[in-house]
């Protein structure tokens, strides 16, 4: 009999009488996951090739570099690392990389903070969240040009000033004119004294003052002034203040003749036993007159504020301003970004907790003051650390802002890491050192938010 291949068959007997089990039951292997070690080796090992060659080849040649001289052939140990601890010039770059980490992370995450809870009220939200993350859209380098017209010190050229001077223009009377002086000569009626103009002889109540003044600058006249009237006299005290110079020779001097401009906004004043009795300021035709002065004899004087070079704003590419001036620049760099952050973080936020501490009755400062805050605390502290990162690289705008006379003064050092190894230092020794010791103040806020994340991974 042949047996029937196809179909299901029964187990052999067992001899003790039941049916066979077969063989015993193995546990199931269990099945990898994802491609074999072989294959993620494959493809890793590109991504690992290119990493050692720009990453760890730099840093450990950088490190076996920072150990020798300029030419590279001298051992010297640690000395490059005692130079940038005892040489004043790489003390002054680190102290302005830590104004930098002090003060310009605080100021890009507050503004972003703000702005970010302001978007939230306006109307025109994305338009303005467009606007100000325009700049992320323009290199450092555009952006150090940029700040570089704008700190221009010339009021004509730059707008910082230009904004500062119409201010101070706004609100001050007084018209400044540099480099002039009186008329001399012992026939001259007034005379200079500690910076100011006085008159040489006391004045009274209705003699006619006159204080010609010479050395003005043609382009220092203002477009509304007249020519000088001589004064009249009268009851009160009167007089002129006049620019003492007739346009193509001619006229007297020390007397008003017609061709001559009166020199308006100067201010006047009545001296009586060394105190100021009144105050009174030129007209166009630099004519004045003191209202409501008592009788008696004065010393009419022109205010050495009359002479005092116009205000023509900061110098903010100089050395005091220059280090404030690059972060403002960074600021409206990174501003935009920090906002944009901080308000997906801020969307995240659920709103049941906000409403349900405005229902208990708290203001909206203590609302943002003691919920926003504490619950946006994981993202600013990532802004936060990515702008201390930012910081502590920052090159460019340094090197376009800052003029070179005054770079010593706004060297950070990463600029200075630059400066010495190819600007003209040629001592790669000690700009190795530089890079090392910039590697490790950004190592431990990168540890930081590497940690970080993996905590929002679990």
């Amino acid at each position: 009999m042949t047996e029937r291949l196809d179909g299901p068959q029964d187990p052999p007997a067992d001899p003790a009488g039941g049916p066979s089990t077969g063989p015993a039951e193995t546990p199931q292997r269990k099945r990898r996951l994802g491609p074999s070690p072989a294959v993620a080796i494959a493809f890793l090992l590109p991504a690992a090739l290119l990493l050692g060659i720009w990453v760890i080849y730099p840093i450990v040649y950088s490190l076996f570099r920072s150990l020798f001289d300029a030419t590279g052939t001298g051992f010297v140990g640690l000395g490059n690392y005692t130079t940038i601890f005892t040489d004043a010039g790489t003390l002054t770059t680190i102290r302005n990389n830590l104004i930098w980490v002090v003060v310009a992370p605080i100021v890009v995450t507050t503004i972003g903070l703000i702005f970010a809870v302001l978007t939230e009220r306006i109307r025109w939200a994305t338009a303005f969240k467009l606007i100000v993350f325009m700049p992320m859209a323009v290199s450092l380098m555009a952006a150090g040009v940029i700040f570089r017209l704008v700190y221009e010190e010339s009021p004509d050229k730059g707008l910082a000033n230009a904004v500062l001077t119409t201010v101070h223009d706004t609100f001050s009377s007084s018209q400044g004119y540099p480099e002039a002086r009186p008329r001399g000569g012992e026939e001259s009626p007034v005379a200079e004294q500690d910076g100011a103009v006085v008159t040489k002889q006391p004045a009274q109540r209705g003699q006619p003052v006159l204080m010609p003044i010479v050395g003005v600058k043609p382009e220092l006249v203002p477009a509304d002034a007249q020519p000088a009237q001589a004064p009249t006299g009268g009851d009160g005290l009167s007089g002129t203040v006049w620019f003492d110079f007739t346009p193509g020779g001619g006229g007297t001097n020390n007397a008003v003749d017609g061709a001559e401009k009166g020199l308006p906004g100067m201010t006047v004043e009545a001296v009586r036993d060394g105190q100021v009795a009144a105050t009174a300021t030129t007209a166009e035709d630099g004519s004045f007159a003191f209202e409501g002065l008592a009788a008696g004899s004065y010393v009419v004087r022109l205010p050495a504020s009359n002479f005092e070079a116009a205000y023509g704003g900061l110098s903010w590419l100089g050395p005091t301003l220059i280090t404030p001036a690059i972060i403002g620049a960074f600021v409206w760099v990174w501003a935009g970004f920090a906002m944009v952050l901080i308000a997906a973080g801020l969307a995240a936020i659920p709103r049941d907790a906000l409403e349900a501490a405005r229902i208990d009755g708290a203001s909206e400062w203590q609302v943002f003051r003691k919920i926003t805050v504490p619950l946006l605390s994981p993202v600013l502290l990532v802004v936060f650390v990515t702008m201390i990162i930012n910081t502590l690289k920052v090159f460019d705008l340094v090197f376009i802002i800052a003029p070179a006379s005054v770079q010593p003064q706004a060297n950070v050092v990463a600029l200075e890491m630059w400066r010495v190894s190819f600007g003209g230092g040629n001592n790669q020794g000690l700009g190795s050192a530089l890079a090392i010791f910039l590697l490790i103040l950004v190592l431990p806020f990168m540890i930081m938010n590497i940690r970080r994340f993996r905590r929002e991974d679990t």
